[in-house]
């Protein structure tokens, strides 16, 4: 019988035989990628949200949004002065986590309900993943059940999905290893709460927008592009219309910035503090009319004129008013559960996700280390499932040496994105739980809405075939010319 250490060749010549030259820097972060075949000849309108859709801020704006809410935790709530001593931690979370409210785990789920080893946190310190097991019932696997609903709310699990969201996960984080630290008593659902309506005040009572007005410079990024973006799309006949849940205020101040004190002649439409998820489900708000001032006006809305700002009201009366339906619209929007998934399951626009991350973490995929990393795991993976066949005692330890090392190096590529809970697209192989919603909701996505700078208005996209599992057989291993050299396809035809 083969022994497999025939195969224990050198490993880096086998990864340049699998790894082709040129292959790495084959993405672009500036790209829009499709789930859905899209014609843009065929959008008439073009509808957009405000925060992190035409306004994307700096990192620096959750630094804030952390030392405030801790703020209000210790002055309003009566926590521990000692919170004080912690400050936001960039990168520590990623955005798409699931957060256990009665287990105090922040924890990264694939697209198949299992949590993703390793990626469990109780406070800022990792769970061994025997504790998660044991926790979940001796499985990884959370029930449907328990997970979240149509907008991210479960039972008893939360999922986080708006970037606001990171420094909320990482403020829930320091508090959590504050109290077990000092070993003091809380109640998970309490903590939760307090942590929640501290993160909402901050929003609610208008501090951040205050921060934003004061440096615009300082916290928006890419405001040229997005004046070239609506400008491009008004001089080629397009509608605009834009629905945000932030006030006018705070939108008039931040589009004057980017797009210059006339930009309210680029839409069509503009509609301030829509309560969004609502707005799109619920028919009883109705559009209440602002001047232009900002002050609210008291006339009952029987159209929706140019030029004017309404506030409120429902996608129902929107739809009635204006008679925009179905496919010739396109929203863009960053949240995946407010902005897109009623759009596109129950009225039929088509849909574009912000997804800022993006940019980043294609440059990771195309760096050499990436790619390398990748190209090995797949081939390690590919030898382990064909020549698992072998018992014999040297060739069981060979296997034993490629499950630890594929260990090695898919912990290795994990961490390259993030140290805690890697890519928020892909577990070690699956999608997560975001990704499969990103796909579920969006037509296309993209890094920012600049991305559409780089593509002709009528532009078709069309979605990559990606191969099913039955149709892509072979493993990266066996593109090597010696690994086509095994057995293992003659010996598997006579097992029944």
């Amino acid at each position: 019988m083969m022994m497999l250490s025939v195969f224990l060749t050198s490993p880096l010549s086998l990864l340049l035989d699998l790894l082709p030259p040129g292959v790495c820097n084959l993405l672009n972060p500036a790209a829009i990628y499709a789930n859905n075949e899209i014609s843009l000849a065929d959008v008439e309108i073009y509808g957009f949200d405000y925060d992190y859709t035409l306004a994307q801020y700096s990192n620096l704006l959750h630094s804030m949004i952390f030392n405030t809410a801790r703020d209000i935790l210790i002055e309003q709530f009566k926590y521990p002065e000692g919170l004080g001593k912690y400050d936001y931690i960039p990168g520590f979370a990623i955005r798409g986590l699931h957060y256990d409210v009665q287990k105090s785990l922040l924890m990264k789920i694939d697209a198949f309900h299992y949590v993703q080893l390793g990626t469990a946190y109780r406070g800022l310190k990792p769970v061994p993943d025997e504790e998660v097991i044991e926790l979940y019932g001796g499985t990884q696997h959370i029930p449907l059940y328990q997970m979240s609903d149509f907008y991210g709310k479960g039972p008893s699990l939360k999922q986080f999905m708006d970037i606001f969201s990171l420094p909320e996960m990482t403020l829930l984080s320091s508090v959590i290893d504050y109290f077990i630290t000092h070993g003091i008593e809380f109640d998970q659902v309490h903590l939760y709460k307090d942590i929640s309506d501290a993160i909402r005040d901050v929003h609610v009572k208008g501090v951040m927008y205050k921060w934003i007005e004061k440096d615009m410079e300082q916290y928006i990024l890419h405001g040229d592009e997005i004046y070239a973006v609506l400008n491009r799309l008004v001089n080629h006949k397009k509608k605009l219309f834009l629905i945000t849940n932030s006030p006018f205020s705070f939108v008039d101040k931040g589009m004057k910035h980017m797009v210059g004190k006339n930009w309210r002649d680029l839409f069509d439409m503009v509609i301030v503090q829509a309560d969004k998820p609502n707005f799109f489900t619920d028919r009883r708000k109705p559009f209440r009319k602002l001047d232009d001032k900002g002050s609210l006006q008291w006339d009952k809305i029987n159209q929706l004129e140019k030029g004017k700002i309404y506030k409120e009201g429902n996608l129902f009366d929107f739809l009635r008013l204006t008679g925009w339906r179905g496919s010739k619209v396109l929203y863009f929007g960053d949240h995946l559960y407010s902005d897109l998934a009623d759009l596109m399951l129950r009225h039929g626009w088509r849909t574009g996700a912000i997804v800022p991350e993006l940019e980043t973490e294609i440059r990771i995929i195309n760096t050499e280390q990436y790619m390398h990393s990748l190209t090995w795991q797949q081939a390690l993976t590919g030898l382990l499932e064909r020549m698992q066949m072998y018992q014999d005692a040297e060739s069981k330890q060979v296997l034993l040496e490629w499950m630890k090392e594929r260990q090695e190096i898919r912990s290795l590529t994990k961490n390259l994105f993030n140290p805690q809970f890697g890519s928020i697209f892909r577990t070690f192989h699956n999608p997560t739980y975001f990704s499969r919603r990103l796909v579920r909701f969006s037509d296309i996505y993209m890094a920012s809405i600049s991305c559409l700078l780089n593509y002709d208005v009528n532009f078709t996209f069309y979605p990559r075939r990606t191969p099913l599992q039955h149709e892509a057989p072979l493993w990266m291993d066996q593109l090597c010319t010696g690994c086509m050299k095994t057995p293992f396809l003659e010996e598997m035809v006579h097992i029944r």
